[in-house]
């Protein structure tokens, strides 16, 4: 009887060695993010006026994604969705509504991969705080919910001695571009030591306003002239709403030098991307020495685009392509179809990138998340993993908040705002982006097209009602299920934004 024991002890011990060494045979997992980099900011894209050798290197062998939206085009909301894997109205979290709750980000990909045996790091501008509960205390440990932690609240620095998780790297990079390269690269070598799987996310600042390119590189475009996209300047915009006209962005064509310095704006501009993909090249350098490098996935992409003057648009939040649509590069060296140069115009979102990281992994994609497995359209770029996704904006003036929806070929706009004395009515924008990518020509008013705006209302309808069955109840998301309905009048709506109004008015002055 005792031999019988021990011999069954002695195979549990040994199946469990095995669990492990499995484990630790599991890919790891790099996720780089920019903030506000547009698809134009890289030669991969088809820019040849920059320069982004390691970001085109990692396209060559990896995949590249020509269809990739931000589903909400502002970093709060944005960076929540990435964690998270679901859309704004499910994770209640943006600038003017508030912030993620507890439950919420234990549901998050860095929590669950840390929990499944991952070593975790975070590098970067976190992007948004998380509380106990909605209107609750905040939580001020979430660094170590990380094994390694060069995070920092708020915008975050370009001086890399002014976040204080990132101050080692300050003598040798005191620009924090690559501070973050270096604190990568240092990540991945001790996770290897430790023979353990790693999953490093690092969100870069660049090329964020106001802008503070490395000087190092100050050489690289200086005295450059940039080609101006087809569709910049305010006579490429004129079939776009007037909702649109009514916050920052369209200000910022004049106030952020567009119109007036369009070299100078841009030189700065892709400088600061230049800075990220030398970054990239230290963490792509130190996967390969050490030794990381056949069985690492890397993503690189960015939390929403940025519209450079066009259309006469400056900054980012409004659905249009330069805004919405960003950079995508996924490169997995285990599979067959790396190192082929391939591209997928397959409709992908940031939602994708928790699920795809979870599967990864090993992991199953828990049902709250909106997003999709990217690793299928790896292995087939052919394929489909949605029929659609939203386009939200619900940040700013009201007059510029809008639900979208586009479905890789077609991208239908609903602005439901109505004020009379700005001469504003309801609008509807199509655009078809296979046809029209520089979107300059609305075919919501050409009767020819009228069969597929229906199509796409039905599709918006949709997502309207995905919107009222699933918002959370908090930080007043719910009441945009209504103000996104087409069927219900504006005398309702204008209700509800006074009731807003006035709770977000109170709300402001019990915070002073």
């Amino acid at each position: 009887m005792m031999m019988l024991k021990t011999i069954s002890v002695c195979v549990l011990l040994a199946t469990s060695f095995s669990v492990v060494k499995a484990a630790d045979n599991r890919p790891n997992l790099v996720f780089l993010m920019a903030d506000d980099q547009c698809t134009y900011s890289m030669g991969c894209y088809g820019n040849e006026d920059v320069q982004t050798p390691n970001l085109d290197r990692l396209a060559a062998d990896g995949l590249v994604f020509d269809r990739h939206y931000a589903t909400t085009a502002i970093c709060m909301a944005s960076r929540a969705t990435v964690m998270t894997g679901m859309f704004e109205f499910k994770t209640g979290c943006n600038f003017e509504h508030g912030d993620m709750i507890n439950d919420t980000w234990q549901k998050s990909y860095p929590v669950l991969l840390r929990e499944a045996g991952y070593r975790t790091a975070f590098a970067g501008k976190f992007g948004f705080s998380v509380k106990s509960e909605p209107n609750g205390e905040t939580i001020k440990n979430i660094s170590q919910n990380f094994d390694a932690w060069a995070g920092g609240p708020g915008q975050t620095s370009y001086k890399t001695a002014a976040n204080k998780a990132l101050k080692a790297y300050a003598e040798e990079y005191p620009h924090s571009t690559l501070a973050y390269g270096a604190f990568g690269s240092d990540f991945i070598k001790e996770s290897v030591e430790k023979d353990q799987p790693f999953c490093l996310s690092i969100s870069f600042k660049a090329p964020h306003k106001p802008a503070e390119p490395d000087p190092r590189f100050d050489e690289i475009y200086r005295g450059k002239t940039f080609r101006k996209p087809e569709n910049f300047g305010r006579e490429n915009g004129e079939h776009f709403s007037k909702q649109s006209r009514m916050d920052r962005q369209f200000e910022r064509f004049y106030s952020w030098h567009y119109a007036d310095n369009y070299d100078g704006e841009m030189a700065t501009y892709h400088q600061q991307v230049h800075g990220i993909d030398q970054a990239v090249g230290m963490i792509s350098k130190a996967l390969k020495e050490a030794g990381a490098d056949k069985n690492t996935i890397v993503i690189f992409t960015s939390d929403n685009g940025f519209l450079c003057g066009s259309h006469g648009y400056g900054s980012k939040v409004l659905p249009y392509e330069e805004a919405s649509r960003i950079p995508l590069v996924v490169y997995d060296p285990r599979e067959s179809n790396s190192g082929r140069g391939l591209r997928c115009d397959a409709l992908t979102g940031l939602c994708d990138v928790a699920p795809t990281l979870l599967t990864l992994s090993g992991l199953s994609v828990p049902d709250n998340m909106d997003g999709r497995d990217l690793m299928e359209l790896y292995r087939d770029p052919a394929a489909k993993i949605h029929e659609a996704l939203p386009l939200m904006n619900v940040w700013g003036k009201p007059a510029t908040h809008s639900l979208s929806v586009v479905d890789g070929e077609y991208k239908y706009i609903y602005w439901f705002y109505t004020d009379k004395d700005q001469n504003m009515q309801p609008v509807e924008e199509l655009y078809q982006l296979t046809k029209d990518p520089l979107e300059l020509k609305n075919l919501a008013v050409n009767p020819e097209a009228q069969p597929v705006l229906q199509k796409l209302r039905e599709a918006y309808d949709q997502q309207v009602k995905h919107w009222k069955e699933e918002t959370v109840d908090y930080n007043g998301y719910r009441e945009y299920g209504t103000l996104f309905d087409r069927q219900v009048p504006w005398e309702t709506k204008a209700r509800i934004l006074l009731e807003k109004n006035v709770k977000n008015g109170s709300r402001k002055k019990n915070s002073k």
